[in-house]
């Protein structure tokens, strides 16, 4: 294979991870940015997103050689969205270069040039971390044209044949640590928002807390989080109410705690993850439980989706103790868990939610800061009332189209070209079609946020009559013992 010679300014195709390669542009990093260490790596900025980082030189290809190939085996509209800002700053780039050339033609002509001059070149614009809007795809002709190189440079390629390239497959490989550069949006509600500038769902460049995190409840949420945790190098003690939960992650690297009120006491933050609001209360006042372990510094961060007055009832009683109280229940499901790509809402103790900041960056994409405790709860239950009377009515949509002789297949093909189109539609449904119904997000628990959301609704006199249609036909379902099924499984209810 030759070799593959790059330099500061080249358009490349960039592997982070799991994720699919991407088009960006090779720059300088930022001055105080050292480069890593090990394999030689250039430092990448990705067109049509905020992520840059240190890419290792196998994990690049050239942009133009492989264009094709790319956009044969990656399909999303973000990703055509990157390939568009790409070929605009090409077609940008090109027009700057034949307006010098037409502009240095009139002035030998007319014999205008003063003599015994030369017009210094402009020096390029390296783009640096804080030049975010340079990648996106509705940049300015200015941002464009001044921040990048002559097509010259752009369009020089490699030596020799690439047809043997390949890329690295070991995920660790493809991301250097780099400094993690938070980006915060207050907003009139007052609620704030933490994410990396560069996406934290590629994980590797993130910098742990050196405080102790306990974690308890390693269900289908909370395993995919501690295995992220360890991953991204944090202390975890674990607990589980079911032991043998725990071993996968001792193995791992994570230390066990024999009680909640163990956890607690070895740990600085501790975060809990379970099933509902008695489960969540159980686990702070019941025997050897949360409350036992608090004392004055003591961090409590309940991830459970439950209700307002649940949240309340156990930050009175962890702040009463001396500790500080979070919630932050997240929005997503296993997979997404387990990818690092969830979305936490949290609310109560803002100086625990910026204590938090690594570990939340290595479960989840992003984070929102909402406010007083009970905030939290309150938006995540309407959030989990609208997927679930929208899962209810794809399902129900899928079964009408069987009963009046439509392809649920075409339904479904029709569906994700038009507006509703989502990676949730496209995978529920394909689930469906397939008898799949392994949990991602147990049905028991979606019926339990709607049922919470209707009563919530009920308490400040808000119709919910959508979400009460649903609640009914998930009430079916777990009659149908599909309880402990995936969400999808609500399905079942309209052909039994």
């Amino acid at each position: 294979m030759a070799a593959v010679h790059l330099r500061i300014g080249d358009l490349v195709w960039g592997k982070l991870g799991r994720y699919p390669p991407w088009p960006g542009k090779i720059v300088s990093p930022p001055k105080d940015l050292k480069k890593p260490r090990g394999k030689k790596c250039f430092f990448v900025k990705f067109f049509g997103t905020e992520d840059h980082a240190w890419i290792k030189v196998e994990q690049l290809k050239p942009y133009h050689p492989h264009k094709e190939e790319m956009i044969k085996i990656n399909k999303g509209k973000r990703f055509q969205q990157a390939v568009d800002a790409v070929e605009e700053f090409l077609k940008k780039a090109k027009g700057k270069e034949q307006a010098s050339h037409s502009n240095s033609d009139d002035k030998s002509k007319s014999g205008t040039e003063t003599k015994g001059r030369k017009s210094p070149a402009k020096p390029m614009k390296i783009i640096e971390e804080d030049d975010e809007d340079a990648f996106k795809g509705g940049s300015s002709d200015k941002e464009l044209t001044d921040s990048d190189p002559e097509p010259s440079s752009v369009q020089r390629l490699v030596a020799g044949t690439l047809s043997g390239f390949k890329w690295d497959s070991s995920p660790a490989s493809s991301m250097e640590p780099i400094s993690k550069r938070l980006k915060i949006i207050e907003e009139d509600t007052r609620s704030t928002s933490i994410q990396a500038a560069d996406s934290t769902a590629i994980n590797g460049n993130i910098t742990p807390t050196d405080k102790r995190i306990g974690f308890l409840g390693l269900g289908l949420m909370g395993s995919g989080v501690v295995s992220n945790l360890l991953k991204m190098g944090h202390v975890v003690t674990v607990w589980n109410r079911t032991a043998e939960k725990c071993d996968l992650f001792i193995q791992e690297g994570a230390r066990l705690g024999r009680t909640p009120a163990e956890v607690v006491s070895m740990c600085d933050i501790t975060f809990s993850c379970v099933s509902d609001p008695k489960a969540a209360r159980d686990l702070v006042l019941g025997p050897s439980g949360v409350l036992q372990g608090i004392r004055p510094g003591k961090c409590y961060v309940e991830m459970s989706t439950v209700d307002p007055e649940t949240i309340t009832e156990l930050s009175q009683v962890i702040t009463s103790r001396g500790g500080r109280f979070l919630e932050a229940p997240v929005s997503g499901s296993q997979q997404l868990s387990n990818d690092g790509m969830l979305v936490i809402v949290a609310a109560g103790d803002r100086t625990v939610y910026e204590d938090c900041t690594s570990c939340f960056q290595a479960m989840g994409k992003t984070s929102f800061f909402l406010g007083e405790a009970g905030n939290a709860a309150r938006m995540m239950l309407i959030l989990n009332m609208v997927q679930g009377s929208f899962m209810a009515t794809i399902a129900e949509g899928l079964t009408l189209a069987q009963a009046t002789g439509q392809s649920q297949q075409t339904f479904l093909d029709i569906l994700c070209q038009g507006q509703m189109a989502s990676t949730f539609v496209d995978q529920k449904c394909q689930n469906i079609l397939q008898g799949n119904f392994k949990p991602d997000y147990y049905l028991k628990h979606i019926q339990k946020d709607l049922r919470l959301a209707i009563s919530m609704g009920d308490s400040v006199n808000h119709p919910t009559p959508m979400a009460a249609a649903a609640n009914e036909v998930y009430k079916r379902a777990k009659a149908l013992d599909q309880s402990d099924n995936d969400m999808s499984a609500v399905y079942r209810a309209y052909i039994h």
